[in-house]
């Protein structure tokens, strides 16, 4: 009989710059019995981006000609704008409020830049490398609790047209985030051919639920029961702006 797929909140208290996020994660595990094999271990990008020091305070923050330009044009703090602009890869245009941005090959607002669940003062960018975090976090639990477990870093993103965020997967270690589906028949008999699941985006959209967006304190969340391989997949696999659907039509439109 197949384990009944669950997901447990865990109330690790406000994470401070510095804190061990590992510790954290293992204290905060006991009304799931703890950590056990096979444990899906889903992080929120800011708790973590706090841990590993990266808020930043805007009055440190010296705002660019190009900021300064952004930000009269939509409506920004040109130190946020200038934060955006250091932390993107390209910036695409934007709206009232937010910089729509490329980075490490994924569409979104400010960079993924956030003022919400930050000091007074302050904003916390995405952490460095979401991938090696994830990698060193789930290394760190099977040094220290023995058990082999996926890692997931999460973060909340809208979606082109639709109101309101859900949750994406932007680091990844110890499972497939995507599961490919081509070569496999629908109810009628037609072979899948371009068909992959978001596995990681749908089980962030899991965490989110229960993680909330406000002042919740639920910064991780275990998924249990998940009936998928863990072990073997490591990062976020993207695609190029010319092969995205949305930025595709965008480039073509400009052309």
């Amino acid at each position: 009989m197949k384990q009944a797929l669950t997901a447990y909140s865990c109330m690790t208290g406000l994470i401070e710059p510095g804190d061990d996020m590992t510790d954290r994660i293992i204290g905060s595990a006991g009304e799931a019995g703890g950590i056990q094999d096979g444990d899906i271990i889903v992080i929120a990008e800011s708790a973590l981006a706090t841990a590993e020091g990266r808020v930043i305070r805007l009055s440190d923050v010296t705002p660019s000609k190009e900021a300064v330009t952004y930000a009269e044009r939509y409506q920004m703090d040109p130190r946020v704008a200038e934060v955006v602009i250091s932390e993107s890869d390209e910036v695409i245009g934007g709206i009232p409020g937010f910089l729509l941005c490329l980075k490490d090959g994924t569409l979104l607002p400010n960079a993924g830049v956030d003022g919400s669940n930050a000091p007074d003062g302050t904003i916390i960018p995405l952490p460095a490398d979401p991938n090696a975090s994830a990698a060193r976090i789930r290394e760190e639990i099977f040094e220290r609790a023995k058990k082999s477990v996926a890692v997931l870093v999460i973060d909340s993103r809208t979606h082109a047209m639709r109101l309101g965020v859900s949750g994406v997967t932007i680091g990844c270690s110890g499972m497939d985030a995507v599961s490919d589906c081509r070569g496999q028949k629908d109810l009628f008999g037609r072979t899948l051919e371009v068909t992959r699941r978001a596995i990681g985006d749908c089980i962030a959209s899991t965490a989110e639920l229960l993680m909330g967006e406000a002042n919740e304190c639920i910064p991780v969340v275990i998924v249990r029961g998940l009936d998928i391989a863990i072990g073997s997949g490591e990062g976020i696999e993207t695609i190029a702006p010319d092969e995205c659907l949305f930025m595709g039509a965008m480039k073509k439109k400009e052309e």
